[in-house]
């Protein structure tokens, strides 16, 4: 449908579009103001039949008119009337708007939800800290002398093994016992499964 419909019946006797968007692209500013008084109510209909909002549509169809002036020399006659390709420009702009505005919507809705989610209850974490130190700690008293020296040594002050014998002055294989037989005991009064 290349032809343009006139509401009253009978077309208008201004000047042609098509001829005023040639004198557009060489950079006349009368054609221009001529071509958007023409289009200028057509293209802010049909913006205002996708986005609704009166204020959206004035922009997006002021930003139509923008492109129209800047993009005037790739107008080409054989692929449609003048109307045709602004009106084109007009709803393609007006459904970016639309993708636009649901797209912030769709952020905005994310960000809410993430916000609802509930912060990290840094008190129930310190609380729960706190009473497994105490059972680990009511669980060393448990160990015999040695055992509780060899455990301390070697995974609250983080020495190897050799070092935890050097410094007790007590032979590797020793040293392997009492913390494995140490850690069976800790395991068992804390209640953690093998």
């Amino acid at each position: 449908m290349n032809e343009v419909v006139h509401i009253s019946g009978a077309p208008s006797a201004g000047p042609d579009p098509a001829e005023l968007l040639s004198r557009v692209a060489r950079g006349d500013q009368e054609a221009f103001t001529s071509l958007y008084d023409v289009v200028c109510s057509p293209v802010l209909g049909l913006v205002r039949t996708v986005l609704r909002d009166p204020a959206q549509s004035e922009e997006v169809a002021q930003e139509v008119l923008v492109e129209v002036w800047r993009s005037a020399a790739r107008y080409r006659p054989e692929r449609g009337s003048v109307m045709n390709w602004v009106l084109t420009m007009a709803h393609r702009r007006a459904v970016d708007r639309v993708r636009s505005v649901q797209a912030a919507a769709e952020r905005d809705h994310k960000a809410a939800l993430l916000e609802r989610t509930p912060a990290f209850d840094e008190v129930s974490e310190q609380v729960e800290t706190r009473l497994e130190r105490e059972q680990v700690r009511r669980c060393l008293r448990t160990l015999t002398e040695r055992q509780r020296q060899s455990v301390t040594l070697a995974y609250y002050r983080g020495l190897t093994y050799r070092e935890v014998g050097e410094l007790l002055s007590v032979p590797l294989g020793t040293v392997k016992t009492r913390l494995r037989d140490g850690l069976i005991r800790l395991r068992d009064c804390l209640g953690v499964s093998a």
